[in-house]
């Protein structure tokens, strides 16, 4: 069930494929590259697509964003998570979490101001750099508020927190006792989706109750890198921010001045953001563990050790789930209950951006502008459209497209490990979208294609249709011109003359090809190798001379239009690998000229010999070999008419088989005695040709025909017009299985194939092909048993030259009768060649 599925769907999608030595047109890509690309572009900003009736507005941030939020996962995995790429957390900072369980100690919400001066006493006492408290305290909170406000009267080391005004809201202010430079604003960035990505370092407020400029994580941050002698200063004179070593004492930090850009509205996956202050993109340390963490009670029982506390920032924040003040974060679309990082760990992190930043020279997020983000996003869309152009094959497109995909996050992962967000989700759809556009650009051409070889072949069978009558009636009037006048006969009833010599035709043909040597002869003309004196290396070709059978003007039209035809056909067909490339066509006062690439290798006859036979598997091999060819020029709609052994060239290079001889342009010639009311022209070698064939009514079952006796022959080691002899009176069909060693699996398939009636036969080279690949070759290995009548078979003589297998006017195949149709007999040598160990033809 499933191979016979396959061998439809194959047969659905393999009408635009292509062999992959079709040469690659790349206008198709860069025309559906560029318009995907600005597609992609205009829908990241969000542009309306206007249907009737419909508007229809599309963003990706939300899919950028997502991949933000996986980027983010993925490089900084907590330990649990056995990740190479897990973070140790940041020594420099100490949050002291505010639990449930501290809030049940305390009996009450918020803390008491006698209980946080207690708080901020024992803190002090371990000489932290800088204290930030992430909690509101703008009202008094008794008992304990005098000593609280001596408290804040005298510290230098903390930092507190007020909120900026809002569409509805005034705002928190911040404790009154202490300095404007020791307050900080506490709002965070939020997107549209809820999720905490940036970092806000300075705002300006100038109504509300909280009008400071600075962010309560750059205070902190800015604080701690007074003490190494670093400073921030305006970058530029647009104000942005900096980072600089002011003091140059053996004891102080020497560093490079860094620079915390101002985040762009388009930034990475960002488009049209609300960039208002002054942000920048937050690269989270870790989910878990950005700082150690100890509890309320344990800094009021003095239970931390000094190390903990002492040089660094301290950062006080509620993590209790009865306080609301915890956000999502690109972890929390992992996480079972919705997870959410509290406020002050959202702080802990950005402080350790800026300071890892300056301190260690990590890497600060990093993007393209728009220009760079839209080549990055069209070499993609090349990339894929390419892909599609080049492979065709369904099964290899989606492979490679998957292996694209994967690249492609690979890179952009690549790029994030070293801070760079580089668009995934645009270059992916950019990528698939013109593979699927090039697809179908190529399914439309294939299908003009097929069309226009349609019409070329109902073309050409029309022009040797007409070029018969009119040697047929051209013939009748000689005949009846002899009679008369036998002394007479005109100029358009000679014969061409015969092929020139090689040092007459070279120099008259054209001054590109150098005739070497004759190749061969046939009624249409004779073949040459010549050299291509353009090319680099004068690379060898085959050049066929053809010859029309008359020379009159009417005839030569006739011959030229026929013989264009063909050359349109050639030049299709040789884009198959294994098909030689049409390379030229001339015609020269009233002769033409074919030129093909020259095939190097010997031809398929060489192997077969007379009582020699083949292994079973190496006649899979060969089917296997020429049967997609077969496919390919079907689909094109040609038929070959002449398989048989000289037509199969082994090629030297790969070993593999090439199809030749496509030419159906021939001399039409007369059989004897001028009795031309019964003839069917007819193109084929005796013994290959099948029965509708030698009437002129080929049809690609015919071709399978042919292969499947030369299978035959190669299985028997017997000659094809000998094979006939074993056919069936009744049925037309032969036996020959006892002649050979060979597995039923591969007789039935051989039997089909060559059926007398071409209804019985396969319809398509697809179909031989799907039941070909269910024989096992496993079971092929052992020796097949051959009937004790054998070697008394296999006795059979090669006919005479003067035994032709006919055609009656119903079709019916007999042996022996010479009153045989029109079949052009062609030399075949090969097939009869001495075997040099027995001496026998």
């Amino acid at each position: 069930m499933l191979a016979k599925f396959s061998g439809k769907l194959r047969s659905l999608l393999s009408y635009w494929q292509r062999p992959n030595s079709s040469p690659i047109t790349y206008k198709p890509v860069i025309l559906a590259s560029i318009g995907v690309t600005a597609l992609i572009l205009g829908l990241r900003q969000g542009v309306i697509l206007s249907l009737p009736g419909m508007p229809l507005g599309l963003k990706m941030e939300a899919l950028e964003l997502g991949t933000y939020d996986q980027f983010v996962r993925f490089s900084t995995r907590s330990p649990n998570e056995k990740s190479l790429s897990a973070k140790k957390n940041d020594r420099r900072l100490l949050v002291v979490a505010i639990t449930e369980q501290d809030i049940q100690n305390l009996g009450q919400w918020p803390i008491p101001d006698g209980k946080m001066t207690q708080l901020l006493t024992v803190l002090e006492k371990h000489q932290p750099r800088v204290i930030g408290l992430d909690i509101y305290r703008d009202l008094p909170v008794p008992p304990g508020h005098d000593k609280f406000v001596k408290y804040l009267e005298k510290s230098d080391r903390l930092v507190a927190i007020c909120k900026q005004s809002e569409l509805n809201s005034p705002g928190v202010a911040p404790p009154k006792a202490l300095s404007p430079k020791q307050v900080g604003f506490s709002d965070l960035i939020i997107d549209r989706d809820g999720v905490i990505r940036r970092a806000l370092l300075f705002a300006r407020k100038e109504q509300g109750k909280c009008t400071t400029f600075s962010a309560f994580s750059y205070q902190l941050a800015s604080r701690y890198l007074a003490f190494e002698g670093i400073e921030s200063f305006p970058a530029t004179a647009e104000g942005t921010l900096g980072f600089r070593s002011i003091k140059t004492g053996e004891q102080r930090r020497k560093i490079k001045p860094v620079i915390f850009p101002q985040l762009d509205a388009n930034a990475g996956g960002y488009q049209g953001a609300d960039v208002a202050g002054y942000q920048i993109l937050l690269k989270y340390h870790s989910a878990d563990n950005v700082a150690q963490q100890v509890t309320l009670t344990d800094v009021l029982n003095d239970r931390v050790p000094d190390a903990w506390i002492r040089d660094r920032i301290v950062l006080i924040g509620a993590v209790a789930a009865s306080i609301d003040d915890a956000f999502y974060t690109p972890y929390s679309a992992t996480q079972n209950q919705q997870h959410k990082m509290p406020g002050v760990v959202v702080h802990a992190q950005i402080v350790s951006q800026i300071i890892s930043a300056v301190l260690n020279g990590n890497t600060l997020p990093w993007y393209w502008p728009d220009w760079a983000e839209a080549i990055w996003i069209w070499s993609w869309a090349i990339v894929g459209g390419v892909g599609a152009w080049k492979l065709r094959h369904p099964l290899g497109l989606g492979i490679s497209g998957i292996a694209a995909f994967g690249v492609l996050s690979s890179v952009c992962y690549g790029f994030w490990l070293n801070s760079g967000w580089v668009p995934l989700v645009p270059a992916a759809l950019s990528m698939v979208t013109t593979g699927g556009t090039v697809v179908v650009i190529a399914a439309y051409r294939m299908h003009q294609e097929r069309e226009k070889m349609l019409s070329w072949v109902k073309e050409q069978e029309e022009t040797i249709a007409l070029l018969s009558t009119m040697y047929k009636g051209n013939l009748a009037t000689t005949v009846q011109n002899f009679h008369n006048n036998k002394t007479e006969i005109t100029a358009a009833t000679v014969p061409l003359c015969d092929p020139k010599e090689i040092n007459e035709i070279s120099p008259r043909f054209s001054e590109r090809y150098q005739i070497i040597k004759v190749l061969g002869q046939g009624g249409f003309g004779k073949t040459y190798l010549a050299k291509d004196l353009q090319t680099p290396n004068s690379s060898v070709c085959v050049v066929k001379h053809l010859m029309p059978a008359r020379r009159d003007s009417k005839f030569l039209e006739v011959a030229r239009r026929l013989f264009q035809t063909e050359a349109r056909i050639l030049e299709v067909l040789g884009q198959h690998d294994r098909i030689p490339a049409l390379i030229d066509y001339v015609e020269k006062e009233g002769e033409f000229y074919l030129v093909e690439e020259y095939i190097e290798g010997n031809p398929l006859g060489e192997e077969l010999y007379v009582d020699r036979r083949w292994q079973e598997t190496k006649v899979i091999d060969l089917l296997e070999n020429i049967l997609p060819i077969l496919n390919f020029i079907h689909q094109n709609q040609v038929i070959h008419r002449d398989i048989k052994p000289g037509n199969i060239i082994r090629r030297k290079a790969d070993e593999k088989l090439v199809l030749i001889d496509f030419g159906a342009v021939k001399q039409m010639l007369p059989t004897e005695g001028g009795k031309t009311e019964s003839q069917t022209v007819a193109i084929g070698t005796r013994g290959y040709a099948p029965p509708e064939q030698l009437v002129g009514h080929p049809r690609p079952a015919s071709d399978l025909y042919a292969l499947g006796m030369i299978c035959i022959q190669a299985l028997t080691g017997i000659q094809p017009h000998d094979l006939l002899l074993l056919q069936d009176m009744e049925t037309g069909n032969l036996h020959w299985r006892h002649l050979a060693r060979t597995s039923n699996e591969l007789a039935i398939i051989l039997d089909r194939m060559v059926q007398y009636h071409f209804s019985d036969r396969y319809q398509s080279a697809l179909a031989v092909m799907t039941d070909l690949q269910k024989i096992d070759r496993t079971n092929l290995q052992q020796q097949i048993p051959i009937k004790a009548d054998f070697h008394e078979k296999t006795a059979i003589l090669p006919t005479t030259k003067t035994d032709i297998t006919s055609v009656n006017s119903n079709g019916k195949q007999f042996q022996g009768n010479n009153q045989s149709t029109q079949v052009e007999e062609q030399p075949d040598n090969s097939s009869t060649k001495l075997d040099p160990e027995t001496h026998k033809s």
